[in-house]
């Protein structure tokens, strides 16, 4: 799916979504509260101290950081999200450092941008995860705030770019609730209809003096097309529709400050994303460079953009590269700590703001000034009293598949943890999408099981991202099931190899991951001993015919157009609930009634199906919660459940 779409799509399961709340699909038609299902409710909050008693996952989940790190214009403020009171807010420090200062109180805040003067933050935030967001302007220092787009029920909106005049550039569903069509709006709350588009068209970038917007449109999940409109006149532009399809959306797109062209990442012809320049006088787009890795981050600043950064990306892995345009000399970078990164540049002398969220790391800023070896941390996310030496590393594992296809993903060991007979349990975690990665972020539940002796395993089935283009379309359509398959051929291997006890196991996926934990447990009964799905889909049938309109246009490519008889009968075969009767092992499920992509019914569905054969599946189902747990209590109250429940179900002493 095109990168500026990611927000929407994407989730990393069993992550809180401090990291992620992305997911698949949409539609709520309303529970069925008959369904006997277990509800949040207020409980004390007990950590436990280390050498005292076990540690609650509840201190885990507590540890959190900053997200989202933007530089003001003048790159002297840096602004970013935190949900350190329970739910996300902006804050904001100095970039010389000194202290953070909360911004937002109460808004359950979903992104932010600084307006192109510097004395405003525009954010967007929705009702209790509903994803139909209004949009704000909030004053730097907090005082005063401004409704530019208040929320409507049924707009699903994507904000894309601030022209350099304060007008700026998104894409919402409000023409017909179905089709993302292009608007420009102004901060006074002026809004006008450029460009009617289809199934999902969105504006991620546009140019400085706001008279071109970069447009992307979905080739399923990972890959688009890619236009220039015209803003005055609403002509759209063909730049390039690959065969095979591919992303422009890698990296996002960085305009030159003049306006003739624009930096991103594509991996259109090749395995992996290149650092691309498009010029818009000649019509054509030249490779600047390339790596074994996806190139991502593309950020442009300084006086006439003299700087160039971007990431490159290594089996999840980050690391930062700085280019001088002007003397076209790539500069040695600070050394920082290893994770995931997101960057931002701005201001004269620049400012590069690099957010960091790594295994041991949950949610750091650095700033580093170009030319300078040594980088400045501005921002440190807490621990919440968790000891740093107990936090485990993950270890980048490779297996073939039976038909010969590299699997590759994530292992999380316990300290000291034995080989062979002595191998512990493990934790299959299966991201969703179906295009998500396992990337070394912070993942609070995983390292709470590690601490508690259970190995945790972030497989990268294929179909999955960041590993070369042709790996991510290897789950289309029929060859859906073939990942499934590869959840089963890596548990035998890691098992072959003694790292795990594969007579221990279980698996566990939120959206497209539940998804994978309904259809591995029916296909494959004897492989695991419990699985926890949280939010997946049981029908496709039911569940592409209600998609939400940001996933319309991907879902062709990735599953095949449902209105076809040809794929109705293949879902109506191979959907988990049609294969429900050969689950034979508990199944932990839970939903949030918000959830606009895919309905609760989907996971009571499942419920109804093991209960009537008296398979254990308790459900969670939570009220004031969408596509994910967004509030520090009801993370708080499931995860704690769920642990029990595979600890349980694991024979995991507790």
């Amino acid at each position: 799916m095109l990168r500026s779409l990611a927000a929407l799509l994407l989730t990393t399961a069993l992550v809180p979504p401090a990291h992620g709340q992305e997911g698949a699909y949409g539609g709520v038609t309303g529970p069925d509260r008959t369904l006997e299902a277990i509800e949040p409710e207020d409980e004390p909050v007990t950590t436990g101290l280390a050498g005292e008693i076990p540690t609650d996952i509840a201190r885990y989940l507590l540890a959190g950081g900053a997200r989202g790190a933007q530089l003001s214009p003048d790159g002297q403020m840096v602004a970013f999200t935190r949900d350190i009171t329970g739910q996300a807010e902006i804050w904001t420090v100095p970039a010389a450092g000194g202290q953070p200062r909360q911004v937002t109180f109460r808004t359950g805040v979903d992104s932010l941008r600084w307006t192109p003067d510097g004395t405003g933050l525009l954010y967007s935030a929705d009702r209790n995860g509903n994803e139909q967001p209004g949009y704000f302007i909030i004053s730097a220092d907090g005082t005063k705030e401004t409704s530019i787009l208040p929320a409507a029920k049924g707009d699903f909106r994507i904000f894309g770019d601030f022209a350099r005049d304060g007008s700026f550039i998104y894409s919402s569903t409000a023409r017909n609730g179905n089709d993302f069509d292009i608007y420009r709006a102004t901060p006074s709350g002026e809004s006008r209809l450029i460009y009617e588009g289809r199934f999902a068209f969105s504006a991620p970038a546009v140019s400085p003096d706001g008279r071109t917007a970069v447009v992307t449109e979905a080739v399923g999940e990972d890959a688009d097309n890619l236009y220039l409109l015209d803003v005055a006149s609403g002509k759209l532009t063909l730049v390039s529709q690959p065969q095979p399809r591919a992303s422009h959306s890698l990296g996002g797109y960085a305009w030159e400050t003049d306006g003739a062209g624009f930096y991103f990442s594509s991996n259109a012809g090749r395995e992996f994303g290149a650092l691309m320049r498009h010029d818009l006088n000649s019509g054509r787009s030249e490779v600047v460079r390339e790596a074994q890795g996806n190139i991502g981050n593309v950020r442009l600043c300084g006086p006439h953009g003299r700087y160039l950064a971007w990431t490159m990306e290594t089996d999840g892995f980050s690391a930062l590269n700085l280019w001088d345009r002007t003397g076209n000399v790539m500069l040695p970078v600070p050394k920082l700590p290893e994770g995931v990164y997101s960057l931002d540049c701005e201001g004269d002398p620049v400012r590069l703001a690099v957010n960091v969220n790594g295994w041991n790391t949950p949610g750091d800023i650095w700033v580093v000034e170009p030319g300078k070896t040594e980088a400045r941390q501005v921002f440190a996310g807490s621990l919440a009293g968790l000891d740093p030496q107990r936090l485990v590393r993950p270890q980048v594992v490779r297996y073939p598949a039976r038909d010969g296809v590299m699997l590759q993903g994530l292992l999380y060991r316990p300290e000291n943890a034995g080989m062979g007979e002595n191998a512990p349990p493990v934790v299959f975690m299966v991201h969703g999408g179906p295009s998500g990665q396992s990337v070394p972020g912070f993942n609070p539940v995983a390292q709470y099981h590690v601490n508690r002796g259970v190995a945790v395993f972030e497989p990268n089935v294929r179909g999955s991202v960041g590993l070369g283009r042709s790996y991510s379309a290897l789950d289309d359509r029929e060859k859906r099931l073939d990942s499934v398959r590869d959840l089963v051929d890596l548990l035998a291997a890691l098992d072959k190899d003694g790292l795990i006890d594969a007579d221990r196991a279980a698996v566990a996926g939120g959206s497209y991951g539940g998804y994978m934990v309904n259809a591995v447990l029916a296909a494959y009964p004897e492989a695991f001993k419990a699985g926890v799905s949280l939010y997946g889909v049981a029908d496709w049938i039911t569940g592409l015919e209600v998609a939400s309109p940001a996933l319309k246009a991907s879902d062709r490519i990735e599953y095949g157009d449902i209105s076809d008889p040809r794929w109705r009968a293949f879902y109506q075969e191979n959907s988990p609930i049609r294969q429900a009767d050969r689950i034979a092992v508990p199944v932990l499920y839970s939903h949030g009634v918000m959830d606009p992509r895919i309905d609760i019914a989907e996971s009571e569905t499942m419920v109804r199906a093991l209960r009537e054969r008296g398979i254990e599946a308790p459900f969670i189902r939570i009220p004031d919660e969408g596509h994910g747990w967004r509030k520090l209590s009801n993370r708080l109250f499931y995860y704690r459940r769920q642990a029990e429940f595979i600890e349980d179900q694991l024979g995991v002493l507790q």
